[in-house]
Parts: structure tokens; sequence; C-alpha cells
């Protein structure tokens, strides 16, 4: 019998764990944030486009912004993509 809980709760806390990180915006930085109060920095950053994102802070006296770290892997790659650029 207590095998069979054991079993049951290892489950269980596999199962949390698994749907607790398959959130969209963790799997892609998305480009667009809602911020401000309640939300911080860098925010909400599931949104796609900036429309989106003004639909969502609509109300919630929130404010939309570029996402630093997706604008930052943009500026990787471009780096990396320039033969002229020094490392």
């Amino acid at each position: 019998m207590r095998s069979a809980k054991l079993v049951m709760l290892v489950l269980l806390v596999a199962g949390a764990s698994t749907m607790a990180g398959s959130t969209p915006a963790a799997a892609y930085d998305y480009p667009y944030c809602a911020q401000g109060r309640g939300v911080g920095i860098p925010g909400d950053c599931s949104y796609q486009t900036y429309g989106q994102c003004m639909a969502s802070a609509s109300g919630r006296n929130l404010y939309c912004n570029v996402n630093p770290r997706a604008a930052l892997n943009k500026q990787q790659r471009r780096a990396r993509s320039n033969p002229n650029y020094r490392y």
C-alpha cells in the first residue's frame, strides 16, 4: 500500500513539473512584453505582435515594450553573420 502511494506521488510530481515548464513564453522569447505595476520587468512576454500586446495591456494600466531578451538575441545573430565583426 505504501509503495502504491509513493508511485502515485512520484507520478503526480512528474506531471506537475512537466506542465509548469510547458508555457509558450518559456519555450520562446516573443518580441513584445506587457510591462507595468504587477508584472515587473521584463513583464509578460507572450505577444508576437505589438497589437496583441496593446490589446492585452488595455485597461490594465500596462504598457508594451520590446522584449530585451529577444532584442539581444537578434543583435548577437547579426554580429555573428557579419564577417567583419571582431569578437
